[in-house]
């Protein structure tokens, strides 16, 4: 569905700004040509822009016990839930796994669907400078863990020394029934495929936001330069 929300119309586009677009050699564009180019794109931003005011919200879901959303999560780019179990803090980020994969890579499927989430849970406790860090697959009707590792809490992009120290097995290869106990650690603080229909929800309302910021944002800007 993004994905098509970007795509222009193509045949009209292009025949339109190849008429603007034939300047003489060595020159600019001329500023009426300048402006019918601006004034397409405003146009095609605007329909666009209605196009996806008009979809339909999905029903409102509740994150489920102990999960409550960090107020502000959809403006930012960090935990979309936290909880607390025995005195631990949980906080879990989501992201899609269109957004990690190389372009090209990722399974063809309904452009319309969100049903692959990697999450980042984190688990920190008081006192403690490092938290556990597990990586994982969420499904609609699964859960599975990719990575397991100690980390600062407060990891930094620049912090070599902590993204190169040793994290720990690759989690496949670990003895089934340390995996086994990882899951249910996981899973006794409610990080399972429960959490599936709020994350799915949520990343369509923040996709929903961003694209229509996106189209506001860039015709602003267009604007801006036909009123100079």
């Amino acid at each position: 569905m993004w994905k098509r929300l970007f795509q222009m119309n193509g045949g009209v586009t292009t025949a339109a700004a190849l008429g603007c677009l034939s300047p003489s050699s060595g020159r600019s564009l001329s500023s009426a040509a300048s402006s019918a180019v601006d004034s397409l794109v405003l146009r095609s931003l605007k329909e666009h822009y209605l196009e996806v005011s008009k979809m339909t919200p999905p029903p409102k879901v509740n994150p489920p016990s102990p999960y409550s959303v960090v107020k502000g999560s959809l403006e930012s780019g960090g935990p979309v839930l936290r909880g607390e179990y025995k005195g631990e803090e949980v906080s879990i980020s989501v992201m899609r796994l269109a957004n990690i994969m190389p372009a090209g890579a990722e399974e063809e499927e309904d452009e319309d669907s969100i049903n692959q989430l990697f999450l980042h849970v984190d688990i920190s406790r008081p006192g403690r400078e490092e938290s556990l860090h597990f990586l994982c697959g969420l499904y609609p009707d699964a859960l599975g863990i990719h990575s397991v590792c100690l980390r600062p809490k407060d990891l930094g992009s620049g912090d070599l020394d902590a993204v190169t120290k040793y994290r720990g097995r690759v989690f496949q290869e670990l003895d089934q029934k340390l995996r086994d106990a990882f899951h249910m650690y996981i899973e006794a603080r409610g990080v399972n495929e429960k959490l599936f229909p709020f994350l799915q929800a949520w990343l369509y309302v923040k996709d929903h936001r961003n694209v229509m910021q996106w189209f506001k944002s860039v015709g602003t800007f267009i604007t801006e330069h036909k009123q100079t």
